[in-house]
């Protein structure tokens, strides 16, 4: 029985929510109507009688006052003429006079005109006795009491017209008073309606919210949260759904990972041989180079340089994703780490001829410098790949007004990012459309590593618009990150 109730006060089904959520909401609506129904319908039935009965208590006066005169024509023909049939003729009209009385008696009324019915019928029964006596003395009585009815009939008019005016006027009364009860009720029943629609609104939207909150952070790859969803037994069965899905997801990104970094290591062993084979060739030490061959070797070492960074990136993104390794602060001087940097791409910055405008400035900072030196790398590596021939990069670097955090614009004259690729962009192995330069294309990793990174130091990234005609990259670093593994070393 117990398991019975809490059925009923917990629908199992999203339909028998919504179903018990619309009935919770119209019951108040729909008591409210009724109750005005019932009110509308005893004012018309108010109306009516009011009207039934007016109209029948004029019919009674006019015809008293006719059936009366009519009597009294009766009674003096008869005086003079004393024939049988005017008698009948008398009978038949005080029989219809009577009846016309008592008609008039039925209808709801005061005890005033109950006491003048009352007197008419004493009047007509003494009229009557007076006309079946034959005396003339007693006729001619008869005929002055004919004053008295008459009075009487124009009384009774009068006073079924008084009974009239009071009766509407209470009728009007009462439509007040039913008005301003209406008014009180739809006033308590719209507030009422409100908090029942919050109510179910809760329960009914609760767990549509975890649903949407679930799908938000698996889109999102925020798979360390548990999805639990509360609620009707069909959208509990959606979130048991979705918590499988988001193990399946974190089984797959880890089974990538690992993958990642096993190649990630399988490969710097070979790639450090080839990198070592070239330099054994540019520094001549299986015989002197000539031109050709010397640029044969260059090509050789920048690519496998590239290859590097790219594993290097590969190896970082794969231990940021799988551990999320701490911060190792330490003091950093910007202005070198900027211009170590720059180094690594001489080679091909030469190469292409390109220009260089730095304007960093002489800043020391608290941060993570080996995700810091990750983060240049990349930034520098992407517009060196996208800058054309003989164009110009820029690189800055400066405290903000409040000289809480540090700004850090790398900039190219390159073709950009386009606008429907922006969204995407820092999405790990997400590679855009624009061409790039360099035999080794990238992993696509390059600016996830530096978004994960910059948001690790609680900084953010964005792309800026307007200043340069390629690409541009703003990053807001605070001057002293939060550190959990610290390190003294100045740099």
């Amino acid at each position: 029985m117990r398991r019975f109730f809490s059925s009923l006060r917990r629908p199992r089904s999203l339909s028998g929510l919504i179903l018990l959520a619309f009935a919770i909401v119209v019951l108040p609506l729909l008591l409210g109507t009724v109750s005005a129904a019932i009110e509308m319908r005893n004012l018309a039935a108010a109306s009516e009688r009011l009207v039934v009965n007016g109209v029948a208590a004029t019919q009674y006066t006019q015809a008293l006052v006719r059936q009366v005169s009519t009597l009294e024509r009766t009674v003096r023909l008869y005086q003079i003429l004393q024939r049988p049939a005017l008698l009948e003729t008398f009978k038949q009209n005080r029989n219809l006079l009577v009846q016309t009385l008592d008609n008039f008696a039925r209808l709801p009324g005061d005890p005033d005109r109950s006491a003048v019915i009352n007197r008419m019928r004493s009047t007509v029964d003494g009229i009557s006795h007076a006309v079946m006596s034959t005396s003339p003395a007693r006729m001619a009585d008869a005929l002055r009491q004919f004053t008295q009815l008459s009075r009487d009939s124009g009384q009774l008019s009068t006073l079924a017209g008084e009974q009239t005016d009071r009766e509407l006027k209470q009728l009007q009364r009462e439509t007040e008073a039913t008005r301003y009860r209406l008014f009180l009720q739809a006033s308590a029943l719209v507030p009422i309606t409100v908090a029942l629609i919050a109510l179910v609104a809760i329960f009914l939207v609760r767990p549509l919210r975890q649903i949407d909150a679930a799908i938000g952070s698996i889109g999102h790859g925020q798979l360390t949260t548990p999805v639990a969803v509360k609620g009707p037994s069909d959208l509990e069965a959606l979130g048991h759904q979705l918590e499988w899905l988001r193990v399946r997801l974190t089984d797959i990104r880890e089974e990538r990972n690992r993958f990642l970094r096993h190649m990630s290591h399988e490969l710097k062993t070979p790639l450090a041989n080839i990198r070592e084979g070239t330099e054994l060739l540019m520094e001549g030490a299986v015989g002197s180079l000539s031109a050709e061959q010397r640029e044969v070797a260059g090509i050789l070492r920048d690519n496998s340089l590239r290859l590097q960074r790219l594993i290097e990136n590969l190896l970082s993104y794969s231990e940021w994703q799988a551990k999320r390794s701490e911060l190792e602060v330490s003091e950093i001087r910007l202005q070198a780490l900027v211009k170590s940097a720059i180094e690594t791409y001489q080679l091909p910055i030469n190469a292409h001829r390109l220009h260089l405008d730095l304007q960093v400035d002489d800043l020391t900072l608290q941060a993570d410098r080996a995700k810091l030196k990750l983060i240049l790398d990349n930034l520098i590596s992407n517009a060196v790949k996208f800058t054309p021939d003989g164009g110009t990069i820029t690189v800055r670097a400066r405290a903000n007004e409040m000289a809480e955090a540090v700004l850090i614009d790398v900039a190219d004259t390159g073709p950009g990012i386009p606008p429907e690729e922006r969204a995407r962009i820092f999405e790990a192995f997400y590679q855009g459309a624009t061409p790039q330069a360099g035999l080794v294309r990238g992993t696509g990793i390059g600016l996830s590593v530096v978004q994960e990174f910059v948001h690790a130091h609680g900084g953010t990234v964005e792309i800026v618009d307007g200043e340069f005609p390629g690409a541009h990259l703003h990053v807001r670093l605070p001057m002293a990150a939060a550190a959990r593994a610290t390190s003294t070393e100045k740099s």
